[in-house]
This record gives C-alpha cells, sequence and structure tokens, in this order.
C-alpha cells in the first residue's frame, strides 16, 4: 500500500474515534515509519523478528505528523507511532488492513490515557 494511502487510514482510524475520547486527545503527533529499528526494540525487550505496530511515546518529541492539539506550543507532544510494514506484513488484504490499523490506534490511544498494556487487551 502506498505510504499516503495508508497515512489516511490512520488519519480516518483518529478521526472515527468515540467524541469522549477524542476530545481529550490533545498535543500527541501521529507518524507512520516502516519498521521500529532495532535501538526500539531493544529498549523494548524484543526480539529483531517481533512484530511491533505501534508505539506511545509520552512527551517531549518534535517530529512531522499528524499532530492532534488544542493548544499549540506550550509543550512538546507526545507521539503515537503506527508501522506500517509490520502491519501489512500480517495482513492480506486492504479491509484487514484497514481493520489492524483501527486496533492499533485504539491501542495506542488506549496508552495515551493511562491504560497498561493489561487494560488495554482487557478492551
Amino acid at each position: 500500500m502506498r505510504r499516503r494511502q495508508f497515512e489516511d487510514l490512520v488519519a480516518q482510524a483518529f478521526e472515527s474515534l468515540p467524541e469522549p475520547f477524542s476530545a481529550l486527545l490533545d498535543n500527541v503527533v501521529v507518524q507512520v515509519e516502516d519498521w521500529p529499528d532495532r535501538e526500539l526494540l531493544e529498549t523494548l525487550e524484543m526480539e529483531a523478528d517481533d512484530l511491533l505496530f505501534g508505539l506511545y511515546e509520552p512527551g517531549g518529541f518534535e517530529a512531522e505528523g499528524l499532530v492532534i492539539t488544542t493548544d499549540p506550543g506550550m509543550r512538546l507532544p507526545d507521539r503515537i507511532l503506527i508501522f506500517q510494514r509490520a502491519i501489512e506484513a500480517v495482513c492480506e488484504t486492504p479491509a484487514e488492513i484497514t481493520e489492524e490499523i483501527r486496533k492499533t490506534v485504539l491501542h495506542e490511544v488506549g496508552h495515551y490515557f493511562g491504560l497498561d498494556e493489561g487494560q488495554v487487551e482487557h478492551l
């Protein structure tokens, strides 16, 4: 899938968040990258062949991407990374890619709101 099309699907996933959550989501940079780099995987104690679809990183990022904020300039934003090639590696159709993006976005937004891995998986 072309990057622009994938980024559009990510943007649509954020736009479709239910109102209580979308209204509270603030000062977040959303970026699409191909794969997580080796250093990131090592930091997360993951193996090189483990697939990581997304990651929420709190505060302090200057980056290009979709910035969701109501008050730019107050503090550096949090960041949500979505890894395109990792998602595509497990999906066979555009519909599966769209669904995995939606699930990944919801997962990372859950972390933004302070949920731990177990709580996010439960929901």
